[in-house]
């Protein structure tokens, strides 16, 4: 921090969520941590704190800096609309959240040190393919941590209270109920009734019998060893996000863990085509049923055969198609299901054996539990060998957006950095709203703001570009001393301690223009070096008055480390009091359209007239009836 600030007395902290907030980023040195990195996220993620209040909260612990810097209603809208144009290029709220930000400095190195970070990035993105690149950073995000998957149907089984309590308190209770073995002869009955036992043993000294449904598990073994889903889960939410980084690492050429996450994932779902055992069972009956119908149809009974049949025992012959049917069908059962059971009892028609059938079903319920469970441990293994380079990668792509953001804004408004000087020299220089226009039209601008002549004059024609050039050097000094390059082919800026911008306002009255000098004059009072930027004050008073105040301000502001510049009507006034250099923008004419043929570049020690007789030509060519004529009598006094 640069500065020591009480939480407490920033405004709408107060006590209570001063401590809250302490506590929740663990207390001073964290937070001075969380300040110095500009971890705004570690703010607004304490509830009750949003993101807006993060940014107030963080600004004034880092000392206000652009408040420092910007000193008037103008400048500061200056520097948000500055901000927002590079917000228009975050793809992500970490980025977001350090343009937000992004503040005036004096401090040289670490003006050029920002600026080189961001020209670099602009070589970067000027090789990448931005268009694909903002649709997969669109939105990314930190992994989720999901919240644990209740499922009743299974259980753990623990030896003793305290194997019970340490599950607990690794949270495992969250994902599956859990049992603690007693000698209550219920206790085997209450397990049956689960479909999957974990027996999560110290000693394994527990003798549960015949059980199918049961997974021994050492305790000793880390928790995704018991619980696989601890961390299967947390790959499976964050799937896309995993993809997405991966994409984009491969694009920037940066190895990656990432690649592999899809396909292990994916040997989960890859489990054997089962066949359904109980449509096999009955379509091999029906196939069997019929079999043994015909074959003994074809035999022929004797005497005893059939008294054998009268006293319901099966003679030889019958016996022995019996045998053979059965025996087929259950190689064919055993073929395409690769399961080894009796499924039928020696009846006509085959009567299916329900309870072997229960057997089965449950043995092979309990055998696929245990196949499942051995990949998700398997599998869960290496995910948590991968996951904290896994989160790593994310982070590093999430910050690779900041650079991304700041390039693309650098790359397509074409920006490069200033050079720090002690004067203010323009070249090729373009107002922001004008940086991203293509055409002929568009005209750079030069400008030289050196001493002596540190303070201007700006006069020329209406709509000539005036407003537009102050505040394009208004743009290009807050944009240098946030580190940013500027929208220039070649600037040189001084570093300043503060900016003033005053844009024209009409018709003051009394108590407004007393409070107008209340903030105006004071500029003159301080040592602090300042750009002072004046655009047609002359209506806060009358035209004497004005002419008074803003030409004792141009020789209080002349002899000192500062810079002005006026753009006024009156400069002719100014100067008979002022020993000022005056500049103009002059207007040639009207082209074809009546738009307003303009060099917007001035023209030094050249007093521009404001060219009103071209706006009204250029309203009186495109008026009609009436107003025309009215138009054209007042131009024939010109």
């Amino acid at each position: 921090m640069e500065q020591k600030v009480n939480l407490k007395e920033i405004k709408g902290v107060g006590e209570k969520l001063s401590q809250k907030i302490l506590r929740s980023v663990g207390g001073e040195n964290n937070l001075e941590k969380i300040v110095k990195e500009l971890d705004l996220e570690k703010l607004y993620s304490i509830e009750g704190i949003s993101q807006r209040k993060a940014v107030e909260i963080m600004n004034q612990l880092l000392g206000n800096p652009a408040e420092k810097f910007l000193k008037s209603e103008r400048a500061i809208l200056l520097y948000e609309e500055i901000i927002k144009k590079i917000l228009d290029y975050s793809n992500t709220k970490f980025s977001e959240n350090r343009i937000l930000l992004l503040y005036p400095s004096k401090d040289k190195l670490t003006i050029e040190k920002k600026a080189k970070f961001i020209m670099e990035a602009k070589e970067k993105v000027s090789k990448l393919p931005i268009i694909k690149l903002r649709g997969l950073m669109k939105n990314l995000d930190v992994p989720k941590e999901i919240k644990p998957k209740y499922d009743p149907s299974k259980a753990i089984l623990v030896e003793s209270q305290e194997d019970n309590d340490y599950l607990i308190e690794l949270g495992l209770n969250q994902y599956f109920p859990i049992l603690t073995a007693s000698e209550s002869p219920a206790l085997k009955e209450e397990i049956r009734s689960y479909e999957l036992i974990y027996y999560v043993y110290s000693e394994g000294f527990l003798d549960i019998g015949d059980m199918d449904n049961f997974i021994m598990i050492n305790k000793e073994v880390p928790n995704y060893e018991i619980v696989p889903e601890v961390i299967l889960n947390y790959f499976i939410i964050n799937q896309d996000l995993f993809t997405k980084v991966a994409e984009i690492r491969k694009i920037l050429n940066k190895e990656s863990n990432l690649n592999e996450i899809s396909d292990i994932l994916e040997e989960l779902n890859n489990t054997e085509n089962k066949v359904d055992l109980e449509e096999l069972i009955n379509s091999v009956k029906n196939d069997a049923d019929n079999e043994i119908k015909i074959a003994i149809k074809n035999i022929d009974f004797e005497g005893d055969e059939v008294l054998d049949l009268l006293n319901n025992n099966l003679p030889p012959k019958i016996e022995k198609i019996f045998d053979e049917i059965i025996h087929k069908s259950k190689a064919i059962i055993v073929e395409k299901s690769g399961i080894d059971f009796d499924p039928f009892l020696k009846k006509y028609p085959l009567e299916i054996d329900e309870k072997e059938i229960e057997r089965i079903k449950r043995l092979e319920n309990s055998k696929l539990e245990n196949d499942l469970f051995d990949k998700k441990v398997k599998v869960a293994k290496h995910l948590a060998s991968i996951k904290k380079f896994v989160k790593e990668e994310v982070e590093e792509t999430l910050k690779f957006d900041y650079e991304f953001c700041l390039g693309s804004f650098a790359y397509e408004y074409n920006l490069n950095p200033p050079k720090i000087s002690d004067n203010f020299k323009l070249k090729g220089a373009l107002h922001l709203e004008l940086g991203l226009e293509k055409g002929e039209n568009i005209q750079k601008v030069d400008y030289d703001l050196s001493y002596p002549d540190n303070v201007a004059l700006l006069t020329g024609a209406n709509s000539g570009g005036k407003t537009t050039l102050l505040e394009t050097i208004g743009q290009v000094s807050i944009m240098a001393q946030m580190g940013l390059p500027v929208c220039a082919d070649y600037a040189e800026v001084k570093l300043l301690d503060e900016i003033y911008h005053f844009s024209k306002k009409r018709s003051l009255d009394a108590g407004a223009f007393e409070s107008f000098l209340n903030v105006f004059l004071p500029i003159v009072t301080t040592n602090n070096e300042k750009l002072v930027l004046l655009d047609e004050l002359e209506g806060i008073t009358e035209l004497e008055a004005a002419v008074k105040i803003i030409s004792s301000f141009i020789e209080m502001i002349k002899d000192t480390n500062s810079y002005a510049i006026i753009v006024t009507h009156m400069a002719r006034e100014l100067m008979k009091y002022a020993n000022v250099r005056v500049d103009g923008i002059e207007a040639k004419g009207l082209d074809k359209e009546y738009n307003l043929i303009v060099d917007r570049t001035p023209k030094m020690n050249c007093l521009a007239r404001s060219t009103p007789e071209l706006i009204l030509k250029r309203i009186y060519e495109n008026s009609e009836g009436k107003i025309k004529e009215v138009y054209g009598e007042i131009l024939k006094k010109f």
